[in-house]
Order: structure tokens, then C-alpha cells, then sequence
């Protein structure tokens, strides 16, 4: 599960750089989750958020989806 809380992003546009999946965008000079159906909780945007507006909640998304499905050989749910 992605979060970002909106009050204290800056609008720096890192999340949006830095996202391999474009979940993001930018809209009023703050981020916006637009895409949160692609995100695979790469943290790519937690890590880089200068003031921890972001916060990716491991072990719900679709990394932890299509690991499971390699180790267990079942099919991925709940990936966008």
C-alpha cells in the first residue's frame, strides 16, 4: 500500500523522477498518487523523499505478489 501524506510533500518532483512505473504525478505543486494500481513497492520514492512524505507499506503490493509467485508457482492477485 502506497501513502503519501499530501500537508508535508513540497512538490520536488523527486517521487515522480524517481518512480519506475510512473505512479505519480505532479498537480497544484504537490504529488499525486495517479497510478497506485503500478506501483510494486520498489521504495524507490519512500527512500528519496526529502521530507518522508511517502510511505510504502511492505508485503501487500505486486513485488510481493509475483515473488510468491515464482517461489510457490501460483498466480500473482491483486496485481495492476
Amino acid at each position: 500500500m502506497l501513502t503519501l501524506n499530501s500537508e508535508i510533500c513540497t512538490g520536488c518532483g523527486i517521487c515522480v523522477n524517481v518512480c519506475p512505473h510512473g505512479v505519480f504525478t505532479l498537480a497544484g505543486k504537490k504529488a499525486n498518487i495517479e497510478f497506485d494500481n503500478r506501483c510494486i513497492e520498489c521504495g524507490a520514492c519512500h527512500l528519496n523523499c526529502p521530507v518522508e512524505a511517502i510511505y510504502v507499506t511492505k508485503g501487500t503490493g505486486c513485488l510481493v505478489a509475483i515473488i510468491r509467485e515464482d517461489i510457490l508457482k501460483t498466480t500473482p492477485q491483486g496485481c495492476g
